[in-house]
Formats: C-alpha cells, structure tokens, sequence
C-alpha cells in the first residue's frame, strides 16, 4: 500500500496508530478499574441499546437480504454496522442498516482479560438461517472458533481497534486503518476471525460503495486475503459481497478491476457464489477483462491506479476458472465469447497467466459443445506444446485438459500429429508430483483409446512406465494407469508386455479393492490379458477368475458388467473350464439370477458369460434347472442390438440341451428373433441366423418362423459374405423346407 497511498502519510499514520495503543495500554494498565469517559458513555448507550434491540429488529430493515449467519465470537463482542449512508444501485429496495453493539471496557492484555470477557454474557444476537434448495460444497468446513477463555494474540486486539476506527474514522482515518490492518498476516485464521467477529466485514464491503478509490483499494485488498478462509468466503457470499465486486468490473481502473476479480476468485469456490456471480452479470464483465484491447483508458493518477492489460485478463481468467465449475457458467462463459479469447490469451509466454487459462478450458472441456469450439481454435496444438513446460502446474492442467478433449477420435489424432503422445510418455517417468502424475496418466489413457495411439506409446515404451506405477501410487493415479492398460491390451503386443513386466499380478491385486471406477477399469484389463494363454494361467493360478465371480455381487451394475464381460475370456481360454465354473459354489445360480437385472450393459455381459458357460454340457443342464431358458426368453422383445446379439448366442448355444428348443418356443421367444434379422448389424444377423438354425429343429418353431416372415429375410442373408451367417441362413431355411415338404407330402398320401 506504501505506493498507493505515499510513504509519508503511511508512515505517519503509523506512528500515530503506535501512539495512540501505547497510550491506552498505560491508562489501563494505571487505572485499571477506571473507564474512559468515551467508553462509559458507550457502555450506557450500548445497554439502553440492548433493552430496546427486540422493538428495533421490528422497525428497522436489515441492510442485506442474508445477514451472515453469526458465530460465537471469541471476544464476545456484539457485531455493529454503522447507518449506512451510500445505497448500492443493486439493493435500492434497502434501508439503512443499524445494529446494536454491547461494548465492553476497553481489552488489555492484563491478567484480568478473562474476567472482562465473561462480563459480555448479556450479548444479544440474532441468527438468520438460510434455507436453500441447492446444496452446497462439502469444501465448506466448519467454524472453528477459539475459545472465549483462550489467550488471544495481541494482534487479535489490535485488529478489533482498527476495525472500531474503520467504523468511526474519516476518510483519512479509514484509509490509515487500511494500512494498518495489512500490515498483520491476515493469512492467519486469528487475524481473520478477528476482523469478522468485530463486524468488520460489513465495513469492509461498505467501502465497496463509496466513490473514494483508495478505501476501495484497500477495502479490496484485505478481502482479497481474507477470502481464503471458507467461513469469511460464506459470510461474504450472506453479506452481498458478490454483486458489489462485479459492479468493481467497471470501473475505469485497472486495478480495481483486478483485485475484485482476484476476490471473486477466491470467494466462488461453492453453488450460491457461482449463481451470484452469473445472475448479477458477472460472466460477461469478466470475459471481457480477457480482451486486453478493449480495456478503458488509464485515468490521469497513472501512478496510483496503474495495472498491465495483460495482468487484468490474468484476474479475469483467475475468476472464470473459479466459477466454471458450475455448468450453467460454462454456458454463460460460452455465449459470452470467451472461447477465442482464451485460445489468444494461450499465446503468451507468460505462466502466470496461462495456468488460469488452461485451468479454464479444462474444466470447461468436459462439454461437448466446448471441446467442438476447442478443436474450431485449433487450441490442442498450443496444449500439446505447453506439455513440454519447466512448469507441473501447467503441465498438469495442460494434460488434464487434453484428458477432458481427448474424449474425441479427432482430438487424439491431432495430440498424435503433434507429438503430444512422446510428451505424455515422458511424464510417465516423474512420479513424485502426484497430481501432474495423476492427469498425465487420464491423458494417456483418453489417448490410448485409438489404435494408433496404442502403437505409438508402445513405441515410445509407455507400457512399461504404466507397468511400474501399479503399486504404490493413489487410487486416482491406478484408475487412470489401469485404464491405460487396459485399452493397451487390446493388441497382442500389449499383453505380451505387460505379462513380461509382471503386471499380471498386480492387476489382479486390485480386484479385491472397493474404488467402482478402479475395479471397472481392472476387471476391463484383466478381460484384456485373459485372451492370452499365457496370461490366463498366471490368472488361474492367482485365483483371479474366483475374485472376478466375486465381483458379480457388486451392488454397482457397471462392476457387474466388467466382471461379467472379463470372465468371457477367462472361461474360453482356462483349462478344464467347465470344471473350474463348478467350482465356484453357487456360481452359476448367481449368474442366472442376474438376467432379472434392467440394467441393459449387465443383461448384455450375462448372456455373453452364460454362452460360453453352456459350451459345457454339464453346466448347460445346472443352468437348464435354474431357470434359464424363461429368463432368456423374457429378453427377446428388446431393441438394443448389444443385447440382441448376445442373447442370440445364449439361446442358439442353451437350445443344445433336452428340449430347450420346444421351452423357448412355448414361451414366445421365436418371433421376437426374427425380428432381429431386420437390424442393421451384421453380428446381429450373424447370431440370430444361428439361433433360428437351432430353433428350427423344432417343428413348431418352424411354423412360427414361416408365419413371421423369417424365410424371405432368411434368402437375403444367404449371398452375404459372412460365410457363419450363409450356413445358418441356408441351414434354416432348409429346415423349414424340409417341414413343408413333408407337412405337404403328409397331405397328399
């Protein structure tokens, strides 16, 4: 502030401030049981204040629609606001807000401080409880007040007087005081709670609304460090903080505007600051301080007010990135213009400012529509780029928002094309930043998900550094590492590699957690290696496929599902599969339990597990007296060609068993299936031809596929290239022939 407001009148200020303290302590220390006549007179005026206050809160208006929700101060003391003379444009409805404070001798640092303390027991306070149907932010901790009878740090006091001389000073009073104040380390919680229980905050946005810049610089400033406390950020927020600062977006100077965008920054960290933030106008105002031309000339005082474009669009920034947590800001930011904005602000050199940049494009990338406006920006080359930094922070933010865009096959081919891949693989070998380890590690995983990205991190050795981060690392670092794996295994030289690094294990290891999005990826990459012999058996022999079956008692439908799917491979590749499923207590029950499900993904994966189940004809007959074949047949009237398919397969393989295939016509399953053979899906042509093949060995079910029109489907199919679909077409209508002719030939004889 000393440049702000002259060294001189700062350091006379000062001085007078010493003064004045050493003066009062004296006095008290003196004439302790002495009051000033001042203090007397206020204690008089405080207890008539005290006797009339209940007949006040009837007759006199609060001076904000949601007073802060009062704590307990550690003082005692009783919150004051001065009449306030300057109305805000945004509350004209109001009137002038009056409190009443119980005022007690002067504090000390004397020993008999405590007894002081307990006099203010008649302290009268009122509570406003807010009600709102949003829910707020668990990042809100509660209030941790010390206690009335704890040593407080003289600073406590202090702190409480400058308050007092904010309340009652003229403008030069105000402004020493100002100085004064942040001289403290208003880092600290005491210095913080010392402000507010005084009600200093009041005064602090009070100053907002006054037409002298030099309160409002320094009003601002002190808000600006105080607002990191989560309690001040909530009482600024109950206070109508908000709405003053985005009226400060306006102001034609430059350093206004930046420290009312640095404390909105801070204040909007939950729902109600985000809603205030955009209701009063406050996304539009900060999108343009990103654009540095358009920014008002500089008053004549330069050296008072002066602040760089370039740190104006930075404060902006700060303050989108804050709000854009809320999707209804992201929108707002959008309309707003501040795409092409941000993608110009990418450009600078400066870190400082392209960390809140990036930060704000991250977390507005998980939109669809902002990753579109992204690519249209060409803004993924500049991230790729800034991967190669000296700085984590920004490399984190850089690789977390390719990991939100990368979500598009587009965008991984355009992080391939500029040698994003090499980057990301490189980073994959710093693992003591946990967090940058942690987006680095999304990315590659988004990335991986292209076939071609897969050959190039295997070409840059990226499996292996994902290989070795399967141990010892956080949970948000092993969903994103396991999922990499995952989309890795895929090819058969992935799966070669990880099984040489001896991921295997601990892959399998991980089955036994709780994390749902973890054990989704797993039991995914473990599907993936189980397709490999050699791999399989390291699995067997790990128990894996018995903590897969486990799985299938999850609650969540998603591990359900990935259990299901990864135990596909697991039993086509195991030795004596038929004999390991039955091993498992109450396993194929369970499994058959499952097709009463309604989750689509989990029906899906059941019917892929009971097909390669029922290749066993002893476990295709246990399944058989489960109930299996009404429950398949409940599925068929469905329109999702996942589920078509593998239903298909379930019913062709079960109608290998007794007589399933008379069970299936009984309960109505045969004209559903032919209405699959209308589907646009080959696999689904594929596997229904070859259920109505197995179907067709029954004579009524023949009758019910020549009355549903499957035959002339049936025809189409049998020029198809697919050479399992021409067979089982061919096959069924030759079945069905074959009955016609004999049904016809029966007629004549």
């Amino acid at each position: 502030m000393e440049n702000q407001f002259g060294p001189l009148s700062l350091w006379t200020g000062l001085c007078c401030q010493e003064v004045r303290f050493n003066e009062e302590q004296q006095k008290e220390k003196d004439q302790p049981n002495e009051a000033p006549e001042e203090e007397a007179a206020a204690l008089r005026r405080a207890s008539a204040a005290s006797r009339r206050s209940a007949l006040e809160k009837k007759q006199v208006g609060l001076g904000r629609s949601q007073m802060t929700k009062r704590l307990e101060p550690s003082l005692n003391w009783k919150t004051t606001v001065d009449a306030k003379k300057n109305k805000s444009s945004l509350r004209d409805t109001q009137e002038e807000k009056h409190g009443g404070r119980l005022e007690k001798s002067r504090p000390s640092t004397s020993p008999g401080k405590a007894q002081l303390i307990r006099k203010s027991a008649e302290k009268i306070e009122e509570i406003i409880s807010e009600s709102s149907s949003e829910s707020e932010e668990d990042e809100e901790p509660p209030d941790h007040l010390q206690e009335a009878n704890a040593d407080l740090p003289s600073e406590y006091w202090q702190i409480q007087k400058l308050v007092k001389y904010l309340k009652g000073g003229n403008q030069t009073a105000t402004v020493i005081a100002l100085c004064c104040m942040q001289d403290f380390n208003l880092a600290q919680e005491t210095c913080q709670l010392a402000i507010r229980d005084v009600g200093g905050l009041e005064v602090l946005i009070n100053l907002l609304e006054t037409d002298e810049v030099k309160c409002k610089i320094g009003s601002l400033k002190i808000l600006k460090e105080i607002s990191h406390n989560p309690q001040i950020r909530r009482n600024i927020v109950d206070l109508g903080g908000l709405p003053v600062m985005v009226n400060i977006l306006d102001s034609p100077h430059k350093s206004l505007k930046c420290l009312a965008a640095e404390t909105i920054a801070n204040v909007a960290k939950f729902r109600r600051a985000w809603r205030a933030v955009r209701r009063h106008g406050g996304i539009t105002k900060l999108v343009a301080l990103l654009d540095c031309r358009q920014h008002a000339t500089e008053p004549a005082e330069r050296s008072l007010y002066e602040a760089h474009d370039g740190e104006v669009a930075r404060c902006g920034a700060l303050a989108l990135w804050s709000c854009s947590k809320s999707y209804a800001n992201k929108e707002a930011i959008r309309r707003a213009g501040g795409i092409p904005l941000l993608a110009r602000l990418l450009k600078t050199s400066h870190e400082n400012m392209l960390i809140p940049v990036v930060g704000t494009l991250q977390e507005c990338a998980s939109e669809e529509n902002y990753r579109a406006a992204i690519k249209a920006e060409r803004i993924i080359e500049t991230l790729v780029k800034k991967l190669n930094s000296e700085n984590k922070l920004l490399q984190k933010h850089c690789a977390m928002a390719i990991y939100q865009c990368a979500e598009d096959e587009e965008t991984r081919e355009l992080v391939r094309l500029h040698g994003g891949l090499r980057a990301l693989a490189s980073l994959l070998s710093n693992a003591d930043n946990k967090e940058r380890l942690a987006a680095v590690t999304g990315a590659t995983w988004k990335c991986s998900t292209s076939k071609e990205n897969v050959t190039k991190f295997r070409e840059y050795k990226a499996i292996e550094a994902l290989v070795g981060l399967l141990t010892d690392q956080p949970e948000e670092v092993l969903v994103n590492v396991v999922g990499a794996l995952g989309e890795c295994c895929r090819e058969p030289e992935g799966r070669v590699t990880v099984r040489k690094r001896g991921g295997v294990q601990p892959l399998v290891d991980l089955l036994v957690g709780t994390n749902r999005a973890l054990l989704v990826n797993v039991t995914k990459a473990i599907g993936a290696c189980a397709v490999e012999p050699e791999s399989m058996t390291i699995i067997d022999h790990l128990d894996g496929v018995r903590l897969l079956w486990s799985l299938l008692k999850n609650p969540h439908p998603d591990v359900k599902a990935g259990a299901a799917w990864a135990l596909c491979p697991c039993i086509q590749n195991a030795k004596d599969a038929g004999e390991m499923v039955r091993s498992f207590v109450g396993g194929l029950e369970l499994v058959v339990n499952l097709l009463k499900s309604d989750n689509k993904e989990v029906l899906a994966s059941v019917c892929a597990a009971i097909t390669n189940i029922a290749k066993d004809q002893e476990n295709l007959a246990v399944i058989t007296d489960h109930g299996v074949v009404p429950l398949l047949s409940k599925l068929a009237n469905t329109n999702d060609d996942t589920l078509r398919r593998h239903l298909a397969e379930a019913i062709s393989r079960c109608c290998m068993w007794g007589r399933n295939r008379v069970a299936f016509g009984e309960h109505k399953a045969v004209a559903p299936l032919v209405r699959y053979l209308k589907s646009n899906d080959t696999n689904v042509h594929r596997a229904t031809a070859q259920a109505l093949y197995q179907l067709s060995e029954d004579a009524d079910n023949c009758i019910t596929m020549h009355e549903n029109g499957a035959v002339k489907l049936l025809l189409r199919m049998v020029g198809s290239p697919d050479q399992d679909l021409q067979e089982a077409a061919a096959g069924c209508i030759s079945n069905i022939r074959r009955l016609a002719l004999a049904t016809e030939k029966a007629r004549y004889n």
